[in-house]
């Protein structure tokens, strides 16, 4: 590793370093992929990592390659003292809405975990349900180490299930737009209608179309 790359991941565990020198080892960043698609489900991510892991690359992970994410997935969980996952379909995401369904990821996510954390960085988000200390960071995954190996986490699992969903329902392209609204997803919708995992709450106006 040179030393921009280690200046670079020091300076972004400075809201870990803090905690650490007050005594807190156990911090669990969190991360969500998903607020946005049309189809599928969000996944939250909560991770604790060891203060001295320096992981060469890791960043948010909507500035890597897919390539780069599986490779640094594998490299996180090898290094991480524990994780856990959360994942809400679009069937609750649609009872509940978007917002209240990622909170409910990111809490699994922590109750996933098979160590307690001390305190929780998240990326713009508050968990008051949680008797937890922790901070909301607005851009986490940009600025906090662990929250970022969290949001690649989060995102490779995710993808991996849409990537999934694509053998099961191969006309929209999931292993590709992952659910996004891509002008080639959104055609699809068009002409084959919705299936059993776009969020209806997100596709109102295309079910509107489909009935005129």
């Amino acid at each position: 590793m040179n030393n921009i790359e280690y200046e670079r991941l020091t300076k972004l565990k400075a809201y870990e370093k803090k905690l650490v020198e007050n005594g807190i080892r156990y911090i669990g960043g969190i991360d969500e992929v998903g607020r946005g698609p049309l189809a599928g489900p969000v996944v939250a991510c909560c991770i604790i990592m060891p203060y001295e892991s320096y992981i060469e690359g890791v960043n948010d992970s909507k500035k890597l390659t897919a390539r780069k994410r599986e490779t640094l997935f594998e490299l996180i969980l090898n290094e991480c003292i524990s994780y856990g996952i959360g994942i809400v379909d679009e069937k609750v995401i649609d009872s509940v809405n978007i917002l209240n369904a990622t909170r409910f990821s990111m809490k699994k996510a922590v109750q996933n975990l098979k160590v307690c954390p001390e305190h929780l960085l998240i990326d713009a988000e508050r968990l008051d349900s949680l008797d937890i200390p922790q901070t909301s960071i607005i851009k986490g995954d940009c600025l906090s180490y662990n929250i970022a190996c969290a949001s690649i986490v989060a995102k490779v699992i995710r993808d991996r299930i849409m990537t999934g969903y694509s053998n099961i329902y191969k006309h929209y392209g999931f292993e590709k737009n992952k659910g996004y609204g891509t002008r080639e997803h959104i055609e699809a919708i068009k002409y084959y209608g919705l299936c059993d995992i776009h969020r209806l709450s997100f596709c109102k106006k295309f079910v509107g179309e489909l009935n005129e």
